[in-house]
């Protein structure tokens, strides 16, 4: 490939903005000063109670002709003037960046004294983001200045030469300036790459959400999750020349989606092709509590003994044998593993009673055939009347239901492979509606039964799990009946904000690349 060399870059910074522009004619480049260029003192100060930082920006602009792996810095200043110890974050402020991924990094340094050597300060991001519209951006996160401090800081922003053709940063724009204050969950830097806003109050979710309702937040176990809600067409995914459907952004920044077949459809359409499977049992076995788990304890075909050991994660069930199976060919196989991120599937076998869950014989033991309600049918209304009692959350109770592959920190570790299914709490969240509340309108409705991962009940010695029933709404049913199959993945955030699209069903969210 052909490859750039001793190309010249016009980088212009002044106060606290930096601007590139590069003409469009390749080899030959213009200089545009723009009114950011003037020489002025910038001062940002932040009061509260007792707590103030200003935060103080260099005079005098620079403005500096790079070529392909060369630098420019920029300086600056944060002064404590309170009595107490404030930590804060930095952000590249409107910030515009259009050039390739890694072709703009940057280093941020600090010192306490201005005459002092200078130290690295670790960031969130080695290369400077990339976004096509005006964002704020995180640069530093978590800086300490003590009362009556003074730190002085450096940034040096590196224009890469990344040994291969970089045609595609001739035209490109970088604009920033530079703020203190909150810093930008990962989550909301995943939203705001796919360009949605989210709505500010939460749901009625008793009710069925016929219509799109947009995006709403709701806290999980990374942090803010942004979850969408009804009949969105603003949620399809191509990954894998499959087409899916995003139920939520995950505190982490990663995208979870659920699978929607090989070519898109509209809400509304009943149609088989929309699942992976059909007629496939959660599991055989099914007169023992531990067969509402994604994996239980004992061999299939042994009786549980103790809440505990129903609930030890050794055996798959028949439907985590069959998933696994369907995302190695589909997703291993075809070399995409990396780009899938391993995060927390809930099977949630918390037992929290008759209290709560209203299942009037319901002994809390959860283990062998006694009958026992789960979590998800306290906050679902599978038994109670009172609207107030549906309260779905995307937090895992126990840790040891928290199903993950490698991470051993929020999850289990017990999975083979990142892979799961949508949870009860998740399928109201969307706009089912309370239990046995129909919606044939929202996006996760496709026409047939089809399984979630959150455990039902144990009643007359039939083991339950809640399901996305063919009319669309939140229902139960005994392991051992066919019910179609819906995968269930997360792709990382880094990943997802490189993808084109703007999820429309014509133009879903893509690989950059390989356009699949």
């Amino acid at each position: 490939m052909e490859k750039r060399n001793n190309r010249k870059k016009i980088f212009i910074l002044g106060l606290c903005a930096i601007t590139i522009v590069l003409a469009s004619t390749l080899g030959t480049y213009a200089y545009f000063m723009t009114s950011l260029g003037r020489e002025e003192k910038q001062e940002l100060t932040v009061t509260t109670g007792t707590l103030a930082l200003v935060f103080e920006d260099n005079s005098d602009g620079i403005n500096a002709t790079l070529s392909l792996g060369e630098s420019v810095t920029k300086e600056f200043k944060i002064r404590n003037t309170g009595t107490q110890d404030v930590t804060t974050n930095m952000l590249f402020s409107d910030m515009i960046n259009t050039y390739m991924k890694e072709s703009l990094s940057y280093r941020l340094e600090y010192k306490t004294d201005i005459n002092g050597e200078w130290t690295s300060v670790e960031t969130t991001n080695s290369n400077i983001p990339q976004s096509e519209i005006s964002k704020d951006k995180n640069l530093a996160e978590n800086l300490t200045i003590p009362a009556g401090a003074t730190y002085y800081y450096r940034l040096t922003i590196t224009f890469n030469d990344l040994d291969i053709n970089q045609n595609d940063d001739i035209d490109a724009i970088f604009t920033s300036k530079f703020k203190i204050g909150e810093a930008i969950s990962p989550s909301k830097e995943t939203l705001d790459y796919l360009g949605v806003d989210a709505n500010k109050e939460g749901p009625n979710f008793t009710l069925p959400a016929t219509t799109d309702e947009g995006v709403y937040a709701m806290e999980d176990d990374y942090g803010t999750s942004y979850y969408y809600r009804g009949a969105v067409t603003n949620n399809y995914v191509k990954f894998g020349d499959f087409y899916w459907r995003i139920i939520r952004v995950n505190g982490d920044g990663s995208l979870r989606i659920i699978y929607d077949g090989t070519q898109g459809y509209a809400n509304g359409t009943s149609d088989t092709g929309r699942l992976a499977y059909t007629e496939k049992a959660f599991n055989a076995e099914w007169y023992d509590n531990k067969y509402v788990g994604w994996m239980f304890g004992g061999a299939q075909g042994a009786a549980s003994t103790s809440k505990s050991q129903a609930q030890t994660n050794t055996t798959n069930s028949d439907i985590k044998t069959l998933v696994d199976s369907w995302y190695k060919t589909n997703i291993v196989d075809k070399n995409l593993g990396d780009k899938v991120a391993d995060v927390i599937f809930c099977n949630d076998r918390t037992t929290p009673g008759k209290a709560e869950t209203g299942y009037s014989s319901d002994t809390g033991l959860g283990y062998g055939s006694s009958n026992t309600a789960y979590g998800a049918t306290a906050r679902t209304n599978v038994w109670n009347t009172e609207a107030s009692k549906v309260q779905p959350r995307f937090t895992c109770p126990q840790k040891n239901d928290a199903f993950t592959v490698s991470d051993e920190v929020k999850g289990n570790g017990d999975l083979t492979y990142p892979v799961g299914f949508i949870t009860a709490d998740e399928i109201v969240a969307a706009g089912s509606g309370k239990y046995g509340t129909g919606n044939s309108s929202y996006y996760l409705y496709k026409g047939s039964r089809y399984w979630s991962l959150s455990p039902s009940n144990m009643y007359s010695s039939c083991a339950s799990v809640l399901v996305v029933y063919s009319g669309g709404h939140l229902s139960y049913s005994n392991v051992y009946i066919g019910y179609a199959v819906a995968p269930v993945i997360n792709l990382k955030a880094e990943y997802v904000q490189t993808m084109i699209g703007d999820g429309t069903i014509n133009n879903p969210y893509r690989d950059n690349l390989t356009n699949i």
